[in-house]
């Protein structure tokens, strides 16, 4: 399987994903490959050719009826780049020394759930901010 990070590097790909999660937001149960060419305006053999790549890195599942497939996003494999990204966009605390600053030792299972929720609360703030940039404010 070809790394996430080579899938995704291609714009078309990626404009293929976007579609896929705008429709998905939209309360569709998958898009098929005509919407996404008239969408794209690309040729039909480059749409299948990209969907190939983004089945096989399991990007996008497909659904078939009859002749007809139906793609969506699987959002699980881009968690590995949501992982590498986050850190880039948010600052970094070092829990080891913030405990050691206020003379406290958290114990391990304590210290794993506050980075979950740190990152979880970092994702948040990149969504929001993200989405704001988009609305314009």
């Amino acid at each position: 399987m070809a790394d996430i990070f080579d899938v995704i590097a291609d714009g078309t790909r990626r404009e293929i994903l976007q579609l896929l999660r705008e429709r998905s937001a939209a309360g569709e149960q998958g898009t098929s490959v005509s919407h996404i060419v008239q969408e794209l305006g690309v040729s039909q053999p480059t749409v299948s050719k990209h969907l190939k790549v983004l089945r096989e890195a399991h990007l996008v599942s497909v659904r078939e009826e009859g002749q007809h497939r139906f793609y969506s996003l699987a959002r699980g494999p881009l968690e590995e780049v949501d992982d590498w990204l986050v850190p880039f966009l948010v600052d970094e605390v070092d829990t080891a020394a913030v405990a050691a600053q206020i003379s406290l030792e958290l114990p391990e299972p304590a210290v794993r759930a506050a980075e979950g929720l740190g990152r979880v609360a970092a994702q948040a703030k990149h969504a929001v901010s993200g989405a704001l940039k988009r609305l314009g404010g």
